[in-house]
């Protein structure tokens, strides 16, 4: 339970949006949603400003655009939503191709679509420039609950060790002629999903008494002890300042 864990949405470079510490990550990519959700939708131009400041923290952490925009499909929900909203709004209404769509309803479509992309390919790109080990020592160092820290921590450790048994187990059942593609073999997978819950249940506990005998108090040790510079602070939010001033410019321009 101590070895590294990869991410799938973590990209391994060498750069210098990677070698700043998580905590001042993890402040300046939710100040830049706050400044995203604070934009008037009206102000159009200056959404494009927002995407123009991620390219440029992509081209600094050297993260190919093919990789942040094929990860962005975990919003397909929210776009389903935003392409309804035309349809359903109230009035007033304009002709668009011969169809009647709702005005406040494309604005509230775009308004939910550029900032829900904007939001995720934030996100996106705090989880490719910061392992997960890091992410909650930012989170730590940022003086998180002490309980929300240690949860997350030992569900990280812990789901390579659910994820191993579930691949052991279904290696098991295919062996034995087992095919999830089948409807009527629904049932065997219902239990096998049931013997994975007690499996790990069962570890869960063994692994906690483990905990107890090594002088376990409920509480983390500290991951690390280095001080962020103010350097790495200023560096880090300089995005803030120019997501300030793109928000704060949406609101002139209204």
């Amino acid at each position: 339970m101590g070895a590294g864990h990869s991410h799938p949405l973590h990209l391994d470079r060498d750069s210098p949006v990677h070698r700043l510490p998580p905590e001042v990550k993890i402040v300046t990519a939710f100040l830049v949603v706050v400044c995203v959700v604070a934009t008037p939708r009206e102000a159009f131009a200056v959404f494009a400003g927002f995407a123009v400041l991620l390219c440029g923290v992509w081209t600094a952490a050297r993260i190919p655009l093919g990789w942040i925009l094929r990860r962005s499909v975990i919003e397909a929900p929210f776009v389903v939503l935003a392409v309804l909203l035309p349809f359903t709004g109230p009035a007033p209404s304009v002709e668009w191709w011969g169809l009647t769509l709702s005005e406040p309803g494309l604005l509230g479509a775009w308004n939910i679509l550029v900032k829900g992309t904007l939001g995720v390919l934030t996100s996106l790109t705090l989880a490719a420039t910061t392992p997960m080990r890091d992410l909650l020592l930012g989170l730590q160092r940022l003086h998180a609950p002490a309980l929300v820290t240690t949860i997350a921590t030992l569900m990280l450790r812990y789901a390579d060790v659910i994820t191993g048994e579930a691949r052991r187990m279904r290696l098991s059942r295919v062996s034995r002629g087992h095919d999830p593609r089948f409807l009527w073999q629904a049932a065997a997978t219902a239990r096998g999903v049931g013997a994975l819950f007690v499996r790990s249940y069962e570890r869960g506990e063994r692994v906690h008494l483990a905990m107890l005998s090594r002088g376990w108090t409920g509480a983390m040790p500290p991951m690390a002890d280095a001080p962020t510079t103010t350097r790495q602070w200023v560096a880090g939010l300089s995005a803030v300042v120019v997501a300030v001033a793109l928000a704060g410019t949406g609101w002139v321009l209204t």
